[in-house]
């Protein structure tokens, strides 16, 4: 769960089209369903708690890959899909950006009268989290989303983003109850931004004899430190470049969909007539709902699934796109009652690239691998911001 550096997430201006919006609820639903069924509620709440897990999970949706609009747009299509089957799933989002994060204490309470859990301590939970990342620890940043997601279990993430509009970045803060002694020291599973030099923190080890003096938040007692400051370096630059991927692992997905003879992944898929490109999409798919937190060390790599609102690394293929939801939803409805072919055959997909990853030798450049995304964008239904992709020149005219 741990990882070191630093990272940066650059204010993005816009809204999501309709045309993503929806297919992100989409397979963003499907997504947490497969997980629920193959390892419980619990691990969706730990894993909305790790940021790289989450930035992953945003470029697979179609998200640029490393803005601060992967926050609002991810939790908002969760949101929308997981919602109206709650009692279902046992899994309820609650908050958001803006006035939607001043319904969350009457979100929780509501909840808590469905489920049994305890909604003064929920609320309570909300309130001290979004407290200590705007007062106690002040960076500069100004919280603006709280979304508070908790399973009928009583397991809760607190997903939070402040904004610096001086410095023109964004900060996102990660909670898990799972992993929490205190609330005051050093609480955080990761707090995702730029390191800024010297700040008011509160929550630092150090600070206890300070917490104890503050009346708001000295009754507090102090636990161990639970986890040390996560930190991820994202870059300023909106493109993505060759040393954002790890190319050993991202050749071993481009292999497994575009080397691998047709009868092979159609077996093991159990899917009859599913085309090369899609199952690049699957493979990054089965590996943010199957993979190990050792596998998200860089995210942008997930953004080769179906690449990115804005057109980097290349337009969102939505042919492509709507064949991946196709696929991982039926996976899921099947599974639901006994059938769970189609999952074991998505996460045998997983191990199959890497599988080929441990022999895999890069030879290539990554730019060459984007500009083919590109190239070919117009077949797959290729779609931005700024409209539908067009086919080269050199076809533009003819009978393709």
């Amino acid at each position: 769960m741990h990882k070191s550096g630093f990272a940066d997430l650059p204010l993005h201006n816009g809204r999501v089209p309709k045309w993503l919006a929806t297919r992100m609820s989409k397979l963003g639903g499907a997504i947490v369903e497969a997980i629920i069924l193959e390892y419980g509620r619990g691990e969706v709440i730990k894993r909305l708690s790790d940021p790289a897990w989450f930035q992953s999970l945003g470029c697979v949706l179609g998200m640029d890959w490393h803005s601060s609009g992967i926050t609002t747009s991810v939790m908002g299509a969760l949101k929308t899909a997981i919602n109206p089957v709650s009692r279902e799933l046992g899994i309820y989002i609650c908050g958001g950006r803006g006035r939607h994060s001043r319904k969350t204490p009457h979100e929780l309470l509501e909840i808590a009268d469905k489920t049994g859990l305890n909604g003064k301590e929920l609320v309570r939970s909300s309130r001290l989290s979004a407290k200590v990342d705007n007062t106690a620890v002040q960076d500069g940043f100004q919280i603006y989303l709280h979304s508070f997601v908790l399973s009928e279990d009583g397991d809760w993430a607190v997903v939070q983003q402040g904004m610096d509009g001086n410095s023109g970045y964004a900060r996102r803060y990660h909670w898990f109850s799972g992993e929490l002694s205190s609330y005051v020291n050093e609480p955080h599973t990761f707090i995702y931004g730029r390191n800024r030099g010297e700040i008011l923190n509160l929550t630092h080890h150090a600070a206890r004899m300070a917490r104890e003096k503050i009346v708001s938040i000295g009754k507090e007692n102090p636990g161990k430190m639970i986890a040390e400051i996560r930190k991820m370096r994202l870059p300023a630059h909106h493109d993505v470049r060759q040393k954002d991927v790890d190319l050993k692992r991202l050749g071993s997905v481009l292999a497994i969909s575009h080397e691998l003879p047709t009868d092979k992944f159609e077996d093991l898929l159990l899917v009859q007539g599913l085309g090369p490109r899609t199952l690049q999409s699957l493979s990054l798919v089965s590996e943010v709902i199957y993979g190990t937190p050792s596998r998200f060390g860089d995210p942008a790599r997930f953004s080769f699934a179906h690449g990115g609102k804005d057109g980097h690394p290349f337009p969102v293929p939505t042919k492509v796109y709507d064949e991946s939801i196709s696929v991982l939803k039926k996976g899921v409805e099947k599974a639901r009652v006994g059938h769970t072919d189609k999952l074991k055959a998505l996460k045998a997909l997983s191990k199959a690239a890497q599988k080929v990853e441990s022999d895999f030798k890069p030879n290539g450049k990554l730019e060459d691998v984007i500009e083919k995304e590109r190239q070919d964008s117009w077949k797959y239904g290729g779609k931005t911001v700024f409209g539908d992709a067009k086919p080269p020149k050199y076809l533009q005219g003819s009978l393709f």
